[in-house]
């Protein structure tokens, strides 16, 4: 059903923990009881880390894992045009209406963490 990428972030999320940051974000998908905390560290308007307390289905915590690793090194603005094609893409799955939310959450809770400090 799922790539192996898919099922790999997901049994093993890349960078899950918390930093000490003014960028940072909480999301929830209620329809899937999908949530997550992401913490990015902004330096000279690029992001140099990213840690995420996620917790959800396969498609959701695989998303905000890769993410965690895509982002890095990216610049500010960039992350803030990113859109929901960018996430697909990177997923590299078919993803139905019903689970569009959980693809698109940690993408959505990282743009929120830099918009808005704290």
């Amino acid at each position: 059903m799922y790539r192996e990428e898919i099922l790999d972030h997901y049994k093993r999320p890349r960078n899950k923990g918390e930093l000490d940051t003014e960028y940072e974000a909480e999301g929830e998908n209620a329809s899937c009881g999908d949530d997550t905390h992401i913490y990015v560290e902004v330096e000279d308007e690029e992001i140099v880390d990213f840690k995420h307390s996620t917790d959800g289905c396969a498609i959701c915590t695989a998303g905000v894992s890769i993410l965690s690793e895509e982002l890095l090194n990216r610049e500010v603005e960039e992350v803030l045009d990113l859109d929901k094609d960018w996430m697909i893409d990177r997923l590299g799955i078919d993803i139905s209406p019903m689970r569009m939310k959980c693809a698109l959450l940690g993408l959505e809770t990282a743009q929120k963490a830099l918009s808005q400090k704290g």
